[in-house]
């Protein structure tokens, strides 16, 4: 069975914020340390399966002593970029976040992320990490190192404040970097990630949300999602499972798909005055679109569709074509990672 495209209706959208509505002032005189930005500065689910990429940046402990490890936590709007990870010729949030570290440290830099969200996947704490040679770290920080102690924490930290803000300046306004920490040595930002949480938002009401709608699967029914029955389901999913059902067939092949989840919940809340069910969902990793193949299939058994122990019928096929179907990206946002 292939997968099932989102074919509900567009609703009205926000105006976008800007940068600056995000973020404060980017004004470049703030940072002159760090930056100075030249003129020309304006500018699918998840899968937390390691690359070529990935895999190359994995931190070779032969040269751990020389490196200084830095990591940002970043938010970003999915609907802007074709996803996380780099890809030629499109505009990917891991290549605008690089282009601007080039800008900022004169080099090539290749970064980690905690998870490759899909196209139109947001995140609130994805987590990115880099390595720089202690001489390259120095350059960029050299104030850091002319006190000792207390004041070089302190100093360290507004060094860290500034190449955050000016990253800010620099990168597309659908991405923010909230934080920017020094790291201990074999830091990774995808390996040393201890636990992924992502939350799921669905609308259901006969009218479509105006200032969720870029952010929930907006489901048109009067009738609210069965909440008692989709948690009942929830609990067929906790643990180490084989998650094969659950995730892009052709993505499973030649890899273990034993994922374990440590919780999976749904409450109901509300932003911005509107009304949503979110589906909370937090393990150790995730295959390709697994989270959405989740959430279409309990959104079946909110619907009253199938029983909650269909679920376990889903893991025991150990077949895509066994799930539901995959809810749409837009709904979808990697909440935080635990190290």
């Amino acid at each position: 069975m292939s997968e099932q495209q989102d074919m509900m209706p567009n609703a009205l959208k926000p105006t976008a914020e800007t940068k600056a509505d995000v973020i404060g002032e980017a004004d470049t005189a703030d940072i002159p340390d760090i930056i100075e930005v030249p003129d020309t500065a304006d500018f699918h689910g998840t899968t937390d399966m390691p690359n070529t990429a990935d895999i190359a940046s994995k931190p070779d402990t032969d040269n751990m002593l020389d490196e200084k490890i830095i990591s940002l936590t970043i938010s970003y709007k999915g609907s802007a970029f074709h996803g996380f990870a780099r890809q030629p010729k499109q505009t990917t949030v891991q290549g605008e976040l690089e282009k601007a570290l080039k800008i900022i440290f004169r080099h090539d830099i290749e970064t980690v992320g905690a998870g490759r969200t899909d196209t139109g996947v947001h995140a609130l704490g994805q987590v990115v990490s880099f390595a720089l040679t202690t001489t390259q770290y120095q350059q960029r920080f050299a104030q850091c190192h002319e006190f000792s102690g207390f004041q070089a924490k302190r100093f360290t930290h507004s060094g860290l404040l500034k190449l955050a803000s000016s990253l800010n300046a620099i990168t597309p306004d659908e991405i923010v970097v909230c934080e920017a920490h020094l790291r201990p040595p074999g830091f990774s930002a995808r390996f040393s990630a201890k636990e992924r949480e992502y939350r799921y938002r669905i609308c259901t009401s006969s009218t479509a949300p105006l200032f969720l709608s870029d952010f929930a699967w907006w489901l048109r029914s009067d009738k609210p999602l069965d909440i008692i029955a989709m948690r009942e389901a929830c609990t067929y999913l906790l643990g180490e499972k084989d998650f094969r059902s659950f995730c892009v067939a052709k993505s499973a092949k030649e890899i273990s798909t034993m994922r374990n989840i440590n919780q999976a919940f749904v409450f109901c809340t509300q932003h911005l005055g509107e009304r949503c069910t979110v589906v909370q969902i937090k393990g150790n990793a995730f295959l390709h679109s697994m989270v959405r193949v989740i959430v279409g299939s309990l959104v079946e058994v909110g619907l009253r569709q199938k029983n909650p122990d269909w679920i376990n019928q889903i893991l025991l096929a150990k077949d895509r074509r066994a799930a539901g179907c995959t809810a749409p990206a837009h709904g979808l946002t990697l909440w935080k990672v635990k190290y």
